[in-house]
């Protein structure tokens, strides 16, 4: 029998998650519209989108998999830290995956336009800057990224067993794997790739630079 703390960070995160995901099979489009994170010149970004879209996710498999790492290592990092400064990182390593995010689309929408908030006849002039304008980013994958790095700074040396890699690994490499690979395709920028990359590197980023900070004083590595 699984023990659930109903009163656990990580539980609750999950179940808001959770429950946003079915009201927004319901209502469809609309939503992810209104809670998904727009650029923030386009006319379709509100700042509550900034904390929204973490709670958004584009289908069954990408709430799943991001669900299923924020429960496999929130939970342990909940307990080395307490709730309260578990919920603190996760939510820093969420706004740190918008602000990287975010600053690479403006250097996009720079090269093209010259402009990091062009008039909306200029955008339209340009198709792909058009379609940055009109496209929400969904998902709590920076958080959970910032979650990832976390876990693999504290126990670099636990070997984990994934469901798509049966060979044990150990958390230090499977990170920095995992980054190199997200570094890649960013930058790579594959045609039909609606991924954003720079937003799962900005969770690690800041994951990283918090961790930091906050073992400065402490050298325990389990």
């Amino acid at each position: 029998m699984f023990n659930i703390d109903t009163r656990s960070v990580t539980f609750n995160l999950i179940l808001i998650n959770v429950i946003v995901f079915i009201i927004s099979s319901f209502v469809g489009e609309r939503m992810v519209e209104w809670l998904g994170l727009f650029y923030p010149a386009s006319p379709y970004f509100k700042p509550v989108q900034i904390v929204t879209h973490m709670f958004m996710h584009g289908g069954f498999m990408h709430i799943f998999f991001n669900m299923f790492a924020l429960w496999m290592f929130g939970t342990v990092l909940e307990r080395v830290w307490g709730p309260r400064r578990f919920m603190v990182y996760y939510f820093i390593t969420g706004l740190g995956a918008v602000a990287l995010h975010t600053a690479v689309q403006a250097w996009i929408v720079y090269n093209f336009t010259g402009s990091v908030h062009p008039p909306i006849s200029v955008v339209n002039e340009y198709s792909q800057v058009a379609a940055l304008y009109s496209s929400p980013t969904v998902g709590a994958s920076g958080a959970i990224f910032g979650i990832l790095v976390g876990f693999g700074m504290l126990f670099p040396n636990t070997e984990l067993m994934m469901l798509f890699f049966p060979i044990p690994i150990k958390a230090k490499y499977f990170v920095l794997i995992y980054v190199v690979i997200e570094l890649y395709q960013g930058i790579v920028m594959n045609p039909g790739d609606n991924v954003a990359h720079f937003a799962h590197l900005g969770g690690a980023l800041f994951g990283f630079i918090l961790v930091r900070i906050w073992n400065r004083d402490r050298h325990t590595l389990y």
